[in-house]
């Protein structure tokens, strides 16, 4: 059973299309990367993605449950790391965490887990506020594998991350994680490391789709242009 099948999705904002007749299949296990000029579509199709917006026309599928009738069924199996940290400011790392642990039903323990993972527990009792971008990156990393999710959606996810901080990511995050991911990028070389399926976004419209093998840095950047 493939993990995701999009039929002529279709996603608005007023009268603007978003997202205009998307089509693809992405096999569990395997990485699509996300292309695209800002405002291309790439966030809005992970929010779709994430049960986050309804989509006006077209099919749906994540996981096998069809949206947006089945979302109830989806969110308890996908992680979203999202260009705002979907944490709250005036709570420390370890609250922030401790509380999408109650409502996904995941036990304390593996709070401390992840914090050992990230190297923030001794910094995890402090107001998420005083913590650097890099650091609050750290903790919405660990909030949306906290769950252990089947789907990962990952919205530029190394944003704010120096090479060390990547690096403790990475294993949450990267490949070495063995989840179906879909990743928005801006850069062709680490993007195109990274997947097994290639989408780019322009206006909407799928301009490219197609294997990672298949693609070069060059037809990416050409998405820009």
């Amino acid at each position: 059973m493939p993990a995701l099948q999009l039929e002529g999705l279709v996603r608005r904002y007023g009268e603007r299309e978003a997202l205009g007749g998307v089509s693809l299949t992405l096999e569990a296990g395997q990485s699509l990367v996300v292309f695209g000029p800002n405002g291309a579509g790439k966030s809005t199709l992970l929010r779709v993605l994430a049960t986050l917006l309804r989509p006006h026309r077209g099919s749906v599928r994540v996981l096998g449950r069809s949206l947006p009738g089945e979302a109830w069924a989806v969110r308890g199996h996908v992680g979203l790391l999202a260009h705002e940290p979907l944490l709250y400011r005036d709570l420390s790392a370890r609250e922030n965490l401790r509380f999408y642990a109650r409502l996904h039903a995941v036990g304390l323990a593996r709070v401390e887990e992840l914090l050992e993972l990230v190297r923030l527990r001794d910094r995890g009792s402090e107001p998420l506020r005083t913590l650097s971008r890099g650091m609050v990156q750290r903790v919405a990393v660990a909030r949306a594998v906290l769950h252990e999710p089947e789907l990962l959606l990952l919205d530029e996810p190394r944003a704010n991350l120096d090479p060390a901080a990547t690096a403790l990511v990475d294993p949450l995050i990267g490949a070495a994680a063995r989840r179906t991911r879909v990743i928005t990028s801006h850069d062709p070389a680490r993007g195109l490391a990274e997947a097994d399926v290639v989408l780019g976004l322009r206006g909407g419209e799928a301009a490219l789709l197609a294997s990672a093998s298949e693609v070069t840095p060059a037809e990416i950047q050409h998405l820009y242009a």
